[in-house]
Formats: C-alpha cells, structure tokens, sequence
C-alpha cells in the first residue's frame, strides 16, 4: 500500500469514527436538542455525494468511509427529524 492509500485510509478512518460518539449518545437518549437540523440535513446530502462520487470513480476508502458515515450521520437525523415532526 503506498502513501497515498494509506492517507486516505486513515483519513476514511478518522473523519468516520468522529460520528460514532455522537451515534452512540443519540441512540441511547434519544435527545437531539442542542444539535443542529440544518447542519444534519446539508451534511448527509454531502456524504451521499460523497459516496456517489466515490462509487463513480471506485474509489474504496471514499465508498466506505462515507457509507459508515452515511448511516451513523443519517441515523442521527433520522432522530431528529423523528423527534421534530414526530413528537407525541
């Protein structure tokens, strides 16, 4: 693997990672107040450019990175948008 590759592993890695927390802790609150649906909605139509990008180009650290990315950030929003519109 060349130094290339192994940057845009890690890169894929670490960009990803940063969401797990944030999943982690919305999944078992289920709270959403101080988080941003604006940011949410523009971030995860990102990623899934992102990922299109990265399977029209097969480009592997792009498609797995932003997949992972993808269903944690869209996870998160799913939440939001269930706790916005949905609310009991």
């Amino acid at each position: 693997m060349d130094i290339i590759s192994i940057i845009g592993n890690l890169a894929a890695v670490l960009t990803t990672a940063s969401f797990l927390p944030q999943a982690l802790k919305t999944i078992k609150t289920k709270d959403t107040g101080g988080l941003s649906l604006p940011m949410y909605v523009l971030f995860v139509l990102g990623v899934g450019l992102w990922l299109l990008y990265g399977m029209l180009n097969n480009q592997m650290p792009i498609i797995i990175g932003n997949l992972i990315t993808l269903i944690l950030a869209g996870t998160i929003l799913w939440f939001m948008v269930k706790s916005a519109f949905f609310r009991k």
